[in-house]
């Protein structure tokens, strides 16, 4: 049943459109994107993501660099369908309803650098694109072995009635300032950015893909890791305490994203492609996390000293050895559900799902459909 606020954006459709819209049964989510919504894939590769990590939701460690469920889980759980098992994840994965591409630290474009030097994954979106094609191939060939292969893939049907969703780009944004970029200097890349990111979802769109629900990029300058990690002066703090430069590149990433995806969607017309603007839910979460019940947005819950709690060499999870024993030096608070960052970089599980909350209903949406009815193509 939908509740009022999906009921008055859908009247803010026009008469004809709403009669168009159909009731969705995505068959599978396909995901694409970085720790924003990496489910295992990075700890599949190099190692899980350590304890405290997953101690919300999970109980252990489970590859989500969070203590619980992350916004794609909880747009799994809104579609009643099972969470994302990683591509890269050969332990215990099912397929059938669906595969996680995202791997923490990825970018759209390729770092000329090493995971060791940088910190960025090699799984960058062009290879998350060849992975889902080689899926696509290969399931269809591997399933046709029956029995417990029949079960574990996904039908030939189901990736034309998937929902593709994509949250990538943070990290493409803040790799040229660690590089000593200019603000003028990153913004003349994004152009390349949301090049290569078109090309990806058009090769989807050829395979079979028709429903998209693309995230912009959230405030950067937001973050802990980046408040610690860059030299900012007091004029560029902001109302929220946010560092401006860093929020003024993802703006502006985010208005040429929303500029191609209305290119996307001129050329691949059998598409509905949904955009979805998380920068403005978290930047007011951060902004009134006070009034929302949760403590200051810039302490994060799991981390080691400094002014946010949050050190880069000493990341959630690490140990040392003292006195012969090994003990945790960077532990989590005790109620991450008051929290809003995780680590100083990602979010807590009870942020995620507040964020969730506010997008579920299309009201940070274009077109202002609801997730339930993203597989429908609304014209502007």
């Amino acid at each position: 049943m939908m509740d009022l606020t999906q009921i008055f954006i859908l009247l803010s459709l026009m008469p004809t459109q709403i009669l168009c819209l159909k009731s969705c049964h995505f068959a599978a989510i396909y995901n694409f994107g970085d720790s924003n919504s990496d489910t295992g894939g990075l700890s599949a590769a190099f190692g899980q993501a350590p304890y405290p990590h997953g101690e919300t939701f999970f109980h252990a460690p489970a590859g989500r660099f969070s203590d619980g469920r992350l916004i794609i889980d909880f747009i799994a759980e809104g579609l009643d369908l099972p969470y994302l098992s990683a591509f890269l994840d050969s332990i215990g994965s099912n397929f059938s309803h669906g595969a996680n591409f995202a791997t923490a630290g990825s970018t759209i474009r390729p770092q000329n650098t090493t995971m060791a030097q940088s910190g960025y994954s090699p799984i960058s979106l062009d290879v998350q694109g060849v992975q889902f094609s080689d899926f696509h191939t290969r399931s269809q060939t591997i399933r046709q072995k029956g029995n417990i292969f029949g079960q574990l893939l996904p039908k030939e049907e189901d990736f034309s009635q998937a929902l593709y969703t994509f949250d990538i780009g943070q990290n493409d944004l803040t790799a040229g300032y660690k590089l000593n970029l200019s603000t003028e200097q990153v913004k003349a890349y994004v152009p390349d950015l949301l090049s290569q990111l078109s090309n990806v979802i058009k090769k989807i769109y050829a395979l079979g893909g028709r429903s998209f629900w693309i995230h912009n990029t959230g405030p950067v300058g937001c973050l802990p890791y980046v408040m610690d990690r860059f030299f900012i002066t007091a004029a560029q703090i902001d109302k929220y305490r946010c560092a401006d430069p860093f929020n003024e590149v993802a703006n502006y990433f985010n208005l040429q994203l929303k500029k191609t995806v209305v290119q996307l969607r001129k050329e691949l017309p059998l598409a509905a492609i949904t955009y979805v603007d998380v920068y403005s839910v978290k930047y007011s979460l951060i902004g009134h996390a006070k009034k929302l019940g949760f403590e200051d947005p810039f302490l994060a819950c799991c981390g080691h000293g400094g002014k946010y709690n949050y050190n880069r060499f000493i990341k959630c999870g690490s140990k040392k050895m003292v006195n012969g024993k090994e003990i945790v030096i960077a532990p989590s608070c005790k109620d991450p559900s008051v929290r809003v960052s995780w680590d100083g970089t990602h979010f807590t599980e009870a942020a995620n799902k507040w964020i969730f909350d506010q997008i579920v209903n299309g009201s940070f949406s274009d077109p202002p459909i609801p997730l339930s009815l993203a597989c429908n193509r609304v014209n502007h």
